[in-house]
């Protein structure tokens, strides 16, 4: 069944874009078409100006995109510093894999406190930063990060923003999907906005913030 229809996405170095839409608007199907999990029947992807929708996915976290997924997908049996080595796998990484290892740690310090935990033990907080982590392990030059709020505490949901800020605020560029489009229109630059596998409306989150299909669909204004 095709799920995307005529998309055209472009998200420039350094940029932080959102991709907004409720349930099912085939937001989590893009992201896995970008990475290599998925494959499209027509079009093409790049990156750093090197064509990628026919790129094996582990070739394309090699060339610096890292893929955080939906319900985070840890490798549950294996300890917290465990999941993170598996992050780095790729052989730039691996060399580095202990500098950036307490780098991610200071982005999270709850992780090193439990760092040989089983992950599976973790509250969900916690697995959504271990998660985000093990995606940073790789030292990506893009992330794309897949609904990083789902089920989390608006305590936690409001760390995991100051994170993806600091992110951003590092030089990473971000592609974020999420459904809690007030947090996200406050700290991405710019956001598309995604309706059964269509793009309806785009542009600076500060135009659609004002924008009244954004208001009253995604809002409650």
């Amino acid at each position: 069944m095709q799920v995307l229809w005529d998309l055209s996405v472009n998200v420039e170095e350094g940029e932080f874009v959102a991709l907004i839409g409720a349930n099912s608007s085939g937001k989590t199907t893009l992201l896995k078409t970008i990475s290599g999990v998925m494959r499209p029947w027509s079009g093409s992807i790049s990156f750093l100006d090197k064509q990628i929708d026919t790129v094996h996915a582990n070739n394309i976290v090699d060339m610096g995109l890292s893929h955080i997924p939906e319900s985070r997908k840890l490798f549950t049996d294996m300890s917290i510093k465990e999941n993170l080595e598996m992050g780095a796998y790729p052989k730039r990484s691996w060399k580095e894999r202990m500098d950036t290892m307490q780098w991610v740690f200071k982005l999270f310090p709850r992780l090193e406190e439990r760092k040989n935990q089983l992950s599976r033990t973790l509250s969900g907080g916690e697995q959504q930063m271990l998660a985000m982590g093990r995606g940073l392990m790789s030292r990506p030059k893009m992330v794309l990060v897949d609904e990083p709020s789902n089920g989390l505490a608006p305590k936690v949901v409001s760390e995991v923003f100051e994170i993806l800020k600091t992110l951003h605020g590092e030089g990473i560029t971000i592609l974020l999907v999420e459904q809690n489009v007030r947090q996200t229109l406050q700290v991405a630059d710019r956001a598309y906005v995604l309706e059964n596998g269509h793009l309806v409306l785009q542009g600076a989150c500060s135009f659609l913030q004002e924008s009244e299909h954004v208001k009253k669909a995604y809002l409650a204004l």
